[in-house]
């Protein structure tokens, strides 16, 4: 299992939110966006990603969910390890249900790599998820959804946001992830601000209002 951050661990939390961090950052990076949602009824977790060498980094060791190899929409991804975080990833869920936290209870987040990581997990997890938030991010190995999907998580609510001025994973590149996935059957919620590749208070607050309606208390 990987080393967390737990935000609002108590007995009275009726829901979790696992959130994923962005490539060559931690757990701690969302911690403060975490605390402006001031959700106390939510449990967060904040997972550390392991360190791993990163092809696209020159082989540079970094906290990563997966190797990465380019950006670009024709770059080989790293299928295998992908897959592996993603069993990594379901163990996490499994222990909230085990917790007493139905699987409708429980919601995929994260930002950039994160978030390819929360797409890929939620739309093939076998029971049905609370929804995703998918922050400046896209989908990998985008050409298998309707082959691995799970029936379970058709009606996952998907919250994409983006900045329009992201240098680093494109707009363009965003928004054709946003096209698999409703073409896949996804209903996606879409959102862009004007921002690079970070958060910007407005869309904390969409987020927000986000989480209320998924996860009420």
């Amino acid at each position: 299992m990987l080393t967390t951050i737990t935000v609002n661990q108590s007995n009275l939390s009726s829901a979790t939110i696992i959130w994923l961090h962005g490539l060559g950052a931690d757990g701690h990076d969302f911690e403060p966006v975490v605390q402006m949602l001031n959700l106390p009824h939510i449990k967060f977790i904040l997972p550390h990603a392991p360190y791993r060498p990163v092809t696209l980094n020159n082989g540079y060791e970094m906290r990563a969910w997966y190797d990465i190899f380019g950006l670009q929409s024709e770059s080989t991804q790293d299928e295998a390890g992908i897959n592996q975080m993603q069993v990594t990833i379901n163990a996490m869920i499994k222990a909230e249900i085990a917790r007493g936290i139905p699987a409708q209870r429980i919601l995929l987040a994260g930002f950039s790599q994160g978030g390819a990581m929360a797409l890929h997990t939620a739309t093939r997890f076998n029971q049905p998820l609370a929804g995703v938030l998918a922050l400046s991010t896209y989908l990998p190995l985008k050409n298998q959804p309707k082959e691995k999907q799970h029936l379970a998580n058709k009606p996952l609510p998907i919250w994409m946001a983006h900045g329009r001025q992201d240098s680093v994973i494109t707009l363009a590149t965003a928004q054709s992830s946003r096209q698999t996935l409703e073409a896949a059957g996804y209903a996606v919620e879409w959102r862009e601000y004007d921002m690079p590749h970070s958060v910007c208070e407005e869309e904390i607050n969409d987020i927000r209002q986000f989480l209320l309606r998924v996860l009420p208390a």
